[in-house]
């Protein structure tokens, strides 16, 4: 029997494969070729510190490319290499895309300013979602949030995502909804019903205001809200038809969200946008 005779059925099925594998995801990646280096390591706090600052200025530019900024709406923010108790946050009133690292600014949890950019002001309502995220999770190093066109249109419904499609699999039971809106957040409150909300999770999008992602590094969040803007984008359009929809098997999602949604795997997903972006600005966004 020739190749192209082998029946389906007879091929192992992912649930079959993913049982009886323990596959790097990294490594997968690459089909017999060099594995991506993935996430780097630094001798210091100083140096991961710069690295940091560039990759979050880096990430508001591909923001301001993708369209994602509306008037003084929206933030990054990444915990502080070395004091687990402060995070870097863009200041107030600044266009995404021209924001530099030299630009951010260092909070405390308190909300303090203790370094940076001390000239520059903060998002009121932003610092109380940020605060409250970085507070409660631990594991969590970046955050993004911004008022992003199709992320406020899905909100207004309130609902998850769908699994339509392979790439929105990386929210596979990792993203919830939070629905107790309560207006602009400049009372703790509002950012700490935010944080309940987005648990132990990836994201969460929040009714009648937008989407927020969280990750290890400014890059696996930037990639994450990127795709969860998309992933709005094309729920809609799909749900404007009325042709029958065909879910992601649990199976054949759960297996997606293995292979592809890792700190390493997400981390590695956002670096063709961070170097077309410093490629089309010759890196000035890292000064």
């Amino acid at each position: 029997m020739s190749p192209a005779a082998i029946p389906e059925s007879s091929l192992p099925s992912v649930a079959q494969v993913t049982k009886t594998q323990d596959v790097d995801a990294m490594a997968a990646m690459a089909h017999r070729g060099k594995a991506l280096p993935g996430i780097p390591q630094f001798d210091s706090h100083a140096e991961k510190r710069q690295w940091q600052l560039e990759h979050m200025a880096g990430a508001f530019r591909v923001f301001a490319r993708e369209g994602y900024a509306e008037g003084i709406s929206g933030h990054i923010s990444v915990r502080d290499p070395e004091f687990e108790d402060r995070f870097w946050i863009n200041p107030l009133a600044v266009h995404f895309g021209l924001l530099k690292a030299s630009d951010m600014i260092c909070v405390n949890l308190d909300g303090d300013v203790v370094g940076g950019n001390k000239n520059g002001s903060i998002n009121a309502a932003g610092f109380q979602i940020h605060s409250s995220v970085h507070r409660a999770r631990k594991d969590v190093h970046a955050i993004c949030h911004t008022h992003s066109v199709h992320g406020r249109a899905w909100s207004t419904f309130a609902k998850p995502l769908d699994m339509i499609n392979q790439d929105v699999c990386y929210f596979y039971k990792a993203h919830s909804v939070y629905s107790d809106y309560r207006g602009i957040a400049n009372a703790p409150s509002e950012g700490q019903r935010i944080a309940q909300s987005l648990g132990d999770g990836k994201a969460v999008i929040l009714m009648n205001h937008g989407l927020l992602t969280v990750g290890q590094t400014v890059d696996e969040a930037a990639f994450l809200f990127c795709l969860m803007e998309r992933s709005c984008k094309i729920q809609l359009l799909v749900d404007r038809t009325e042709l029958e929809k065909h879910i992601v098997s649990d199976e054949e999602a759960a297996y997606n969200f293995k292979m592809a949604s890792t700190p390493e795997c997400l981390y590695t997903e956002f670096q063709p946008h961070y170097q077309y972006e410093e490629s089309l600005c010759n890196g000035n966004f890292k000064a």
